[in-house]
């Protein structure tokens, strides 16, 4: 039966922090609501933006919340327009990574609160889009921790469920990976503590990019 590994892509594949940071920043200045702090904003990583947005500022309207949605995505195609984005790299042995269990047979997929757009971005620029089979975005979906998305890389693959897994770096992958009946693999590169993974269901937790490939065979 094929076995797929599916991965958050900010905080597990690439560390994309410094331009969603600017972003949000950038958007709540525009509309003039006092900017959270960095530590708040790296939480909501993962998240699809109206929820992100939610999160951030949980006192205002939908409205509100769809605007500053509205504004990010402004903001950080303004950003990529003008050459303004920082590079997002690739952590470090990720890359390699990735070729190996593609060579081991590893059906492998991205899930992940990224644009399509967003997502093709990062995958091209680092020579990985070739390795992915299903690419599921929040173009297409409901926010994590909703199971949509690896409901339909399981479909789109003829995955078999026993053999999935989800890793990513926040409680939000974790919960989505339960939610969808899915092992939950945690990395502890990211922008959410092992600590934090493990109570919201990290079946095990990678704390180095090496180390991933036996919690995938466990």
């Amino acid at each position: 039966m094929t076995r797929l590994a599916i991965f958050d892509c900010d905080g597990t594949l690439v560390d994309s922090q410094a331009n969603i940071c600017r972003a949000v920043e950038e958007a709540f200045a525009e509309a003039r609501i006092a900017v959270p702090p960095r530590d708040a904003i790296r939480r909501i990583v993962g998240l699809s933006l109206v929820e992100a947005m939610q999160a951030l500022l949980p006192d205002a309207s939908d409205a509100d919340h769809r605007v500053l949605a509205q504004k990010y995505k402004d903001k950080f195609v303004a950003m990529r327009a003008s050459g303004a984005l920082d590079e997002e790299p690739l952590f470090d042995g990720v890359g390699a990574l990735v070729e190996r269990l593609a060579d081991q047979g590893w059906r492998l997929g991205v899930a992940t609160g990224k644009s399509d757009r967003g997502l093709a971005h990062v995958l091209s620029t680092h020579g990985l889009a070739h390795h992915f089979v299903t690419l599921q975005t929040s173009d297409r979906h409901p926010s994590k921790p909703h199971p949509s998305m690896i409901e339909v890389a399981i479909a789109e693959t003829g995955a078999d469920p026993a053999r999935t897994a989800m890793i990513g770096d926040t409680t939000y992958d974790v919960m989505m990976a339960v939610n969808a009946g899915v092992r939950a693999i945690g990395v502890g590169w990211g922008y959410h503590s092992p600590d934090e993974l493990a109570d919201a269901g990290a079946h095990s937790i990678a704390l180095e990019v090496a180390d991933l490939p036996q919690h995938l065979e466990a």
